[in-house]
């Protein structure tokens, strides 16, 4: 037995008593013959113990009881039971299981702003006229939100009504919430089973998946819903919980939903409606086949909302395949930009398309560069950040919570410059981006106006700057011209002091190019097999497999 001088009884292979104070479970050597010792935990006093001394003080070294006789405090494994020993502080835990510590799932509202709630007159609203709750029409109130978008105008009537809907609108235009009050609308009242969800939204990526959570949780609290965001890159653990407590909307991207479904996780028969957002962009990624399989997994008598910025190729086949009689709705119809945007070209040569990138971001700190490889957007990032530049970059090569810490940096102005690939192009709102630049100039129209639509949303003006050598500057005319945009060329050293927006829409606008030498037959061909490296081979397959190309 060893005397503590404080009272306390150790024995070999038997227990610690400690009055007043709870213990650990530890194990340690005692000798060359290396009894256990274990120490029982205790849950506060035990009954009958007596009152801890005023004066009781724990050894100010934590390890004198778990210390063997040389004094040093035991390390490794027991090389005969191969087992680890752990080693833990004791100290007093002053929470316990079921302890209040603050708000929980951020429901409690400050009582100032319940009292904006209930005061706020829904009359000077528009949205009771379209069929959105009053408690959902003064949340919205409070915000600033009183009169919808033209998309919300035209969509949340049919789809509170229970028809089928398929729009299309320009991005920025408040499509989250043409599909996000209808939902809830329908649901209000009513709560789901566990891992029986009765409303899905499906979205492309895990950042449009966390804005849509964003925008809509909080309405769906105020009217008693609850919601979960399913993706992927992040542990099952948190989604499965939440899913088996019973959710009624679950926001997810095609992918991590279609294994929750298939390992018996989430049910989808009680599925009342359903919402795919960037419905376009869904299938470019290859989700049709998921995405198709998901909708046929739903009852066939519920309720389909498609909305997207454009509507195209395999989007066809959802709606003849799943949309029932839909109400088509067409804003802005054929046109993907913004009319706010100025659109300029900055011609410069190839070594010099770092510096003048620096120069702009420099000039309008709210900016989103783009970039075409993942690898492109980390080292552009460093680079502008060895300049000075507070940067940080986006791409799918980054886990879940570095892009949302990175995406929180730039909006909390700690950093002025987004450098992404087209990842950031689809949904992600970001206010007050100003300038969208392109490092690597769009490969087609389609991109070129999603990556552009970060800056100029909600009405706001904005402008899109290229970034181009003379002869991605000639490629790009034809592209500008297949997006409906009209570009201007602009020879950045026609411009003195910083590269605003303003600068460069007052700056003279550069003659037209003449074209290529050769023709553009020669430049299309060029095009596909890269570029000379001057010894009469190309970086393409045809220099791999050891041909020359004729001069």
């Amino acid at each position: 037995m060893i005397d503590d001088s404080h009272g306390l009884a150790v024995k070999c292979s038997g227990a610690v008593s400690v009055p007043g104070i709870r213990t650990w479970t530890s194990k340690e050597w005692s000798g060359t013959r290396a009894p256990w010792l274990t120490a029982r935990r205790i849950r506060g006093p035990r009954p009958g113990a007596p009152a801890r001394p005023p004066e009781f003080r724990m050894p100010s070294n934590r390890s004198s009881l778990l210390a063997d006789r040389t004094g040093r405090p035991p390390r490794g494994r027991d090389p005969r039971r191969g087992e680890r020993r752990p080693v833990r502080h004791t100290q007093v835990r002053t929470s316990y299981r079921g302890a209040s510590s603050g708000p929980r799932n951020g429901r409690n509202v400050d009582p100032a702003r319940r009292a904006a709630i209930d005061a706020f007159d829904v009359t000077t609203s528009a949205f009771p006229a379209l069929g959105v709750p009053d408690r959902v029409v003064r949340l919205l109130g409070i915000d600033g939100i009183v009169a919808p978008t033209p998309v919300q105008t035209a969509v949340i009537p049919d789809a509170i009504a229970g028809r089928d809907v398929l729009g299309r609108a320009r991005t920025g235009s408040g499509k989250t919430l043409a599909f996000g009050l209808p939902i809830l609308t329908r649901l209000a009242g009513a709560r789901s089973r566990p891992n029986h969800p009765r409303a899905l939204v499906v979205v492309p990526t895990r950042e449009l998946a966390v804005q849509v959570t964003s925008a809509v949780e909080p309405l769906a609290a105020a009217l008693g819903l609850r919601m979960v965001t399913v993706y992927g890159g992040t542990p099952y653990d948190r989604q499965i919980r939440r899913l088996s407590q019973g959710v009624d909307i679950v926001v997810a991207t095609p992918g991590r939903l279609d294994d929750l479904v298939r390992r018996g996780l989430c049910r989808l028969d009680h599925v009342e409606i359903v919402a795919l957002d960037e419905a376009d962009h869904l299938c470019d990624l290859g989700f049709y086949p998921v995405v198709s399989e998901l909708l046929a997994a739903t009852p066939p008598d519920g309720q389909r909302l498609l909305l997207s910025a454009t509507l195209d190729g395999d989007v066809d086949r959802l709606v003849r395949r799943h949309l029932t009689d839909p109400a088509r709705h067409e804003i802005d119809p054929g046109r993907g930009s913004v009319a706010e945007m100025d659109h300029h070209v900055i011609v410069v040569e190839a070594h010099a398309r770092f510096d003048v990138t620096t120069r702009l971001v420099r000039a309008n700190p709210r900016s989103i560069v783009f970039t075409r490889t993942k690898y492109g957007a980390t080292r552009l990032a460093d680079d502008l950040r060895n300049v000075g530049v507070p940067a940080v970059d986006l791409h799918g090569d980054l886990s879940q919570r570095v892009r949302e810490r990175n995406l929180d940096t730039f909006r909390t102005g700690r950093a002025h410059v987004v450098v992404a690939t087209d990842v950031a192009a689809r949904g992600i709102h970001v206010g007050g981006v100003g300038l969208v630049v392109h490092f690597d100039p769009a490969g087609e129209p389609k991109s070129y106006l999603h990556r552009s639509g970060r800056t100029a949303r909600a009405g706001a003006s904005g402008a899109v700057v290229t970034v181009a050598t003379p002869g991605q500057a000639r490629s790009m005319e034809g592209l500008h011209k297949r997006a409906g945009v009209d570009a201007k060329r602009v020879d950045p050293r026609s411009i003195d002091g910083p590269l605003t927006t303003t600068a460069l829409a007052e700056a003279p606008a550069m003659p037209a190019m003449a074209p290529a030498r050769g023709g553009a037959a020669r430049s299309r061909r060029g095009a596909l097999r890269g570029p000379d490296r001057g010894d009469g081979t190309r970086r393409d397959g045809d220099r791999r497999r050891g041909r020359r190309l004729p001069r």
